[in-house]
């Protein structure tokens, strides 16, 4: 089954064409390590796991980077404001490097609590400011780079097209960043690469640059990162939505600037998760954590399966009554599936037509940009089906939460353990697999084998018997 995404470059649904056949690269913009990721950061980083787990349901490798900002982001993404890092340090008492440990920690912490499988690559922007600079001596080469007060503007200007991503006008675009006046800036829309001259005495992180002892900015990081680890080109780049006017049109600039090309094939966004008094903000103190969930009584994945029943592109609205609703509903379809899971009495798949119907149903719709909604739709149609006995609807179960992540039937792959329901159910089919063996219907024994793959368990024939594990 194909997949489709929508992609905000080209503000259509395209179908998804891999640089490589088999394996992707992809780069979601990570946190800015200051203070605890509120609920709706959290939304976004659940899409994006989303993503990459339908990616790898259709077979893919992907090679994911997500890169923790612990210099260098001010307050606001268009050079204004104090450094969040230092606003962080001030409020705690600590030093810059002793908050972001800790908050990075805590994100990751975060992620999974929401079982959000971890990036390939977390890489801190403090431990790659060597790349930046160099990526900055590039657009100098290139023309695209003007030095004023000491810091390195990006001239827009010099850019084509500039305003592609985002597809703004100059005015609105501006507009929308809230741009102070910068009196060096030949564009207000210019951006800082280097900041050589920050307007806070004793600016804690520094480093020498061939413009001077100082720090860069923001939107270098991630260029300078992404192209560290993935190469010239790449697939996909995520974020949210308030990433594209000034964050990822920055980055875009920079980036094709510096190598002379088309640097990323798909863009996509999430939207934003709502309160009712509007979008959550750290710098404003309006934000929820997921501990915060956790101590009303809300389990971590409730919250992702109360994400998921939406649309990542259509913003969200979050009250406490619509996520009890979640938690009962979830409550109710785990209760469901413990019974299901609980009270297998056949051990062979009476219609392998039937199982593989429902597996391409459910392909399509989550290779139809995500479409999470109607594939839960096919969960809960299996799950009712009564023309399924309890083991094909396991299967179904356990094939479907590799991409929802709702750990409905759970497996330890760290420590390589599987939940007691399970091991029984392996138990019984292996039996079952030793005396067709013994009466040689060498069919049956192939069906039980193959059974067993679709659980992830694989099984090995030797001279002291047969041993198993779960798959890699």
């Amino acid at each position: 089954m194909e997949l489709r995404i929508y992609n905000t470059l080209t503000k259509v649904q395209e179908k998804f064409v891999p640089i490589d056949s088999k394996k992707v690269k992809m780069y979601t913009c990570g946190p800015t390590v200051y203070n605890f990721a509120h609920i709706g950061n959290l939304r976004t980083y659940i899409f994006e796991d989303v993503l990459k787990r339908v990616l790898e349901y259709g077979g893919y490798e992907v090679k994911h980077i997500m890169n923790i900002t612990d210099v260098g982001h001010l307050q606001s993404d268009a050079d204004t404001g104090e450094d969040k890092m230092r606003m962080g340090a001030k409020r705690e008492h600590k030093s810059v490097l002793e908050i972001a440990r800790f908050y990075e920690d805590a994100f990751i912490s975060d992620l999974k609590k929401l079982n959000i499988k971890l990036p390939t690559v977390l890489p801190r922007a403090t431990e790659h400011v060597e790349d930046m600079i160099n990526l900055i001596k590039t657009l100098e080469e290139k023309g695209y780079t003007y030095t004023a007060n000491k810091n390195v503007y990006f001239s827009i200007d010099m850019f084509e097209d500039y305003y592609k991503l985002a597809n703004l006008t100059p005015k609105e675009l501006q507009a929308g960043s809230r741009v102070d006046v910068d009196p060096f800036k030949r564009n207000p829309l210019d951006f800082v690469l280097w900041f050589g001259n920050s307007k806070y005495e004793n600016h804690i992180l520094q480093w020498d640059s061939p413009w001077g002892v100082g720090f860069p900015g923001w939107h270098i990081e991630c260029s300078a990162m992404a192209i560290k680890y993935l190469g010239d080109y790449m697939d996909i780049h995520c974020g949210g939505v308030d990433h594209i006017p000034v964050h990822h049109t920055n980055e875009l600039a920079q980036s094709e600037g510096a190598l002379g090309h088309k640097w990323v094939n798909y863009w996509m966004h999430g939207e934003f998760l709502i309160l009712d008094n509007g979008k959550m903000s750290k710098s404003k103190g309006e934000f929820l954590t997921l501990d915060r969930l956790i101590e009303k009584g809300f389990d971590p994945l409730v919250y992702r399966y109360y994400v998921l029943q939406s649309k990542y592109r259509k913003p969200l609205t979050f009250s406490y009554e619509r996520l009890e609703e979640a938690k009962k509903s979830l409550t109710s379809l785990k209760q469901k599936i413990n019974s299901i899971i609980n009270n297998i009495d056949e051990f062979t798949l009476k219609d392998e037509y039937k199982i593989k119907k429902y597996k391409d149903e459910f392909d399509k719709y989550i290779n139809d940009d995500l479409n999470l909604a109607n594939g839960f739709t096919v969960l809960f149609n299996a799950i009712k089906d009564d023309s399924l006995n309890n083991l094909e609807k396991k299967i179904l179960i356990e094939d479907f939460d590799k991409v929802f992540g709702l750990n409905f039937i759970k497996i330890d792959t760290e420590n390589k353990k599987i939940d007691e329901s399970k091991m029984n159910l392996v138990e019984k089919l292996l039996k079952e697999r030793e005396e067709s063996r013994k009466n040689k219907d060498w069919e049956k024994s192939d069906k039980i084998r193959k059974l067993l793959l679709e659980m992830d368990i694989e099984i090995l024939d030797t001279r002291e018997g047969t041993k198993w594990k779960v798959k890699e």
